[in-house]
């Protein structure tokens, strides 16, 4: 587990990381005492699962920097530790995972722990799908960024199927059939390189003239919502592949699943 602590007072910073440490030996605490080193931090690519923040900062508040981060990362845990009450109706609008009140102490933290609102799962499997919200890729828990922006939609349609595709069911949905074969071959190879790049390309299926993605090797909210698992159906909470028009069809029928 990642955890961020960022509080603008060092002493405060110091208390807040030591109850962290405490409540949570394994996980991977950095340190913040300005918002704009959080922000700069996860555009470099780091993925906290965590953020505990004081909420009464200079310059930019915590309620500012959640806010900002929830953008860039939908399942992230926001916890507030704060001296004050003031900001609960901010926390309570950003849904935040838990509110803590100054001086915190390793119980404190090991209750908002144990309830987080995204649960964060040890998992064996290095690359992982978030398909509620926006879809996202993470190799060892970072993003992963392809040659082509179009890649990854190509590889979310796969996800999304969860079944082997022709180029010609990937050129339906993703252009209406209106694409050359050598522009697929392009993404596919931008898909291919970049996971055999990181040591993951057993993840992907390429069977003659049919590409899809081996879910026995991955972490997927939507697949896990479709094995019934609790932590999956919790996590849903009426998007899917917001970017992509053509997931529509799936975000449909998971409404209807919840009706």
């Amino acid at each position: 587990m990642t955890i961020f602590a960022i509080d603008d007072e060092p002493k405060a910073l110091r208390v807040l990381c030591r109850a962290i440490a405490k409540a949570a030996p394994d996980a991977d605490i950095r340190e913040f005492e300005r918002a704009e080193d959080v922000i700069a931090a996860v555009e470099d690519g780091e993925t906290p699962d965590v953020l505990f923040s004081d909420a009464d900062m200079p310059y930019m508040s915590g309620v500012e920097l959640a806010r900002n981060l929830k953008l860039r990362c939908p399942g992230l845990n926001v916890i507030f530790a704060t001296g004050y009450d003031d900001y609960m109706r901010d926390a309570l609008n950003l849904h935040a995972s838990g509110y803590l009140k100054k001086p915190i102490t390793a119980e404190d933290v090991r209750i908002e722990l144990d309830n987080l609102r995204h649960p964060v799962r040890p998992s064996p499997h290095r690359v992982r799908f978030q398909c509620f919200g926006n879809f996202e890729v993470y190799i060892d828990g970072h993003p992963v960024k392809f040659s082509r922006e179009k890649t990854k939609e190509y590889l979310a349609y796969l996800v999304d199927r969860e079944s082997l595709c022709t180029g010609a069911e990937i050129a339906a949905a993703l252009w209406d059939g209106d694409v050359n074969a050598s522009y697929l071959r392009t993404l596919r190879k931008d898909l291919n390189d970049t996971f055999a790049a990181a040591g993951c390309g057993d993840v992907l299926i390429n069977d003659w003239q049919r590409r899809g993605v081996r879910s026995d090797l991955v972490d997927c909210d939507y697949y896990d919502w479709k094995r019934g698992k609790p932590w999956a159906i919790n996590a849903y909470r009426g998007e899917y592949m917001t970017q992509y028009n053509w997931a529509e069809l799936t975000h449909g029928a998971l409404e209807d699943f919840g009706k």
